[in-house]
C-alpha cells in the first residue's frame, strides 16, 4: 500500500500521543512506529508498526474535515463483504486534543493501478482492468432513493446541487471564478460552457442516477496484486468523497488518462463491468468525458496549483472539448491525483 516516500510534509505524531491513540484498541501496546505513506492530498496516512502485532496497520488521520472520518469508516464497514476494501480495526471519530479524528485500518498488500501501468505489461494491465471493472460494478450495485451527498451512517444528506441541469450550471459557476478566468482564458471558458450545455440530454439522465459513486476512483486509489488467476484488485482506498450519483463520474476518473490510440485499460475494463451487471448508455465513453469536466473545472478553482498540474488540467479540458486524446509533455501524468 503506497510505501513510497510521502509526497508532501505530513503530520508528526509524538510517541506518547501515538500510544494514547492506540491504547483503546491495543491495551498492551508499549512501542509503536510510523512511516509516512505517499498519496493523500488532504489527510495523513502512515504505515503503523506496533509491538503486539506482527503485521502493520494503516493509520489514517483526517486533517481536512473531521466529519469525514465517521463517513468513511461507516462506508468501509458497509462495503467489506461486497468490495475489496481495508478492514476497520478501530476508529476515533472525535479525535484527541492533539490529533484530529483517525482510524486504524488493515494494511492491504498490493501496488497502485498507476504503478502497474508504469510497468508496461499489457497482459497484467488487462487482467487488472477486468478486475477493476468487476469491482466497480459491485460498488455501483448499491443505490439510493435519490442523488446527494453522503454522511455518517451512509445516509443521504443534501442534493449535490439543487435544480435541473446541475452539471452545466456547476461548471458555469466554476468558470466564473477569478482563478479559472485567469488560468484558462475566455476562449476555452466559452468552449467548455458550450460543450456542457450541448450535452443537456445525456447529462440530465446522469443527474437522475443515484448509485454509490466512489468520487475519487483514480488509479492511485486502486491497489492490485498478482494471484493464481492473474492480477486483481486487492483494495479500493480513500472513500471520503463518496456520493450518490452517476456511475459515469467514476468512469471519467478512472479512464481520465486512457488513450484511444494506445489503450491500456480498454476494452477489458468496460467489458468486465458490463459482464458483472453494470449498465452503460450508448456513447458512454464520450459522455463520461463530459461528466469528468465537472471534476476538472472544480480543481481549476483551487488557490494553489503546481505549474505542471495546471498544464495537465488545461490539456485534459482542451482534449475533451476537441474530443481527442490528451497529450502530455512528460512520460506520465502529474501525481496530483487529477
Amino acid at each position: 500500500m503506497r510505501r513510497a516516500a510521502a509526497d508532501r510534509p505530513g503530520r508528526v505524531v509524538p510517541d506518547d500521543v501515538l500510544i494514547e491513540m492506540l491504547r483503546p484498541a491495543f491495551p498492551r501496546v508499549q512501542r509503536a512506529s510510523l512511516e509516512p505513506l505517499a498519496g493523500g492530498a488532504r489527510n495523513s496516512n502512515f504505515c503503523l508498526q506496533i509491538d503486539c502485532l506482527s503485521d502493520p496497520l494503516l493509520l489514517r488521520i483526517f486533517e481536512h474535515d473531521p466529519v469525514l472520518c465517521q463517513k468513511e469508516v461507516d462506508l468501509l464497514r458497509r462495503l467489506r463483504d461486497e468490495v475489496p476494501v481495508p478492514e476497520v480495526i478501530y476508529a476515533n471519530a472525535i479525535g484527541l486534543e492533539e490529533v484530529p479524528p483517525f482510524c486504524l485500518l488493515s494494511f492491504e498488500k498490493g501496488i497502485s493501478f498507476q504503478a502497474l501501468r508504469e510497468q508496461c505489461d499489457p497482459e497484467a494491465m488487462a487482467q487488472a482492468a477486468r478486475s477493476v471493472g468487476v469491482t466497480l460494478a459491485a460498488i455501483h450495485r448499491i443505490t439510493f432513493p435519490r442523488g446527494g451527498w453522503l454522511t455518517a451512517g451512509v445516509v443521504l444528506s443534501t442534493p449535490l446541487m439543487e435544480g435541473i441541469h446541475a452539471m452545466p450550471r456547476f461548471v458555469d459557476h466554476c468558470l466564473e471564478s477569478a482563478f479559472q478566468q485567469n488560468r484558462i482564458g475566455q476562449e476555452l471558458c466559452d468552449r467548455v460552457h458550450q460543450l456542457m450545455w450541448s450535452a443537456i440530454a445525456p447529462l440530465s439522465v446522469c443527474e437522475e442516477q443515484a448509485n454509490l459513486v466512489h468520487g475519487d476512483f483514480g488509479e492511485r486509489n486502486i491497489l492490485v496484486r498478482p494471484g493464481p488467476k492473474g492480477w486483481h484488485v486487492s483494495a479500493v482506498l480513500d472513500w471520503e468523497f463518496a456520493v450518490a450519483g452517476t456511475p459515469l463520474a467514476d468512469f471519467g476518473n478512472f479512464l481520465r488518462y486512457e488513450s484511444a490510440a494506445y489503450p491500456a485499460s480498454e476494452p477489458a475494463f468496460s467489458s468486465a463491468y458490463r459482464d458483472a451487471g453494470g449498465l452503460l448508455p450508448e456513447n458512454w465513453n464520450r459522455i463520461r468525458r463530459v461528466v469528468d469536466v465537472v471534476a476538472l473545472t472544480e480543481k481549476l478553482t483551487r488557490n494553489l496549483l503546481p505549474e505542471n498540474v495546471l498544464i495537465e488540467l488545461l490539456e485534459l479540458l482542451e482534449a475533451t472539448v476537441e474530443d481527442r486524446d490528451a497529450q502530455f509533455p512528460w512520460n506520465r501524468p502529474a501525481t496530483f491525483g487529477v
